[in-house]
């Protein structure tokens, strides 16, 4: 019977949501070429890289190893560095947008 891979599964999502690429996440970490790629056959990280990667994503350990299935709904705020470049300049418009709409609001309520 195989076991799950929930490590890997949850690396390979985050690092898709984020826009980059396993070896971008990798260099970023300081971490050898196909560090993270080798985590697929099964084998977990080092408790030390398991934190890293958890804190790089802004995710606890136990959702990265499969024992909770919120990231961190306390701490649910990005990391604007593990965006990539699109999803800055998107979260920037709609940010103008919400801005637009807030003084547009305050500015008609006040007439």
């Amino acid at each position: 019977m195989t076991r799950k891979n929930y490590f890997y599964d949850r690396l390979s999502f985050l690092v898709k949501k984020s826009g980059k690429s396993m070896n971008c996440v990798e260099h970023e970490l300081n971490y050898p070429r196909n560090a993270l790629s080798n985590y697929k056959n099964s084998t977990m990280p080092s408790a030390i890289r398991l934190l890293e990667i958890s804190r790089y994503f802004g995710v606890s350990p136990e959702y990265m190893l499969g024992l909770d299935e919120n990231t961190r709904p306390e701490k649910r705020q990005v990391s604007f560095s593990t965006l990539s470049f699109d999803q800055k300049i998107e979260m920037y418009e709609n940010a103008v947008r919400w801005m637009m709409t807030e003084a547009t609001s305050k500015n008609v309520s006040q007439k």
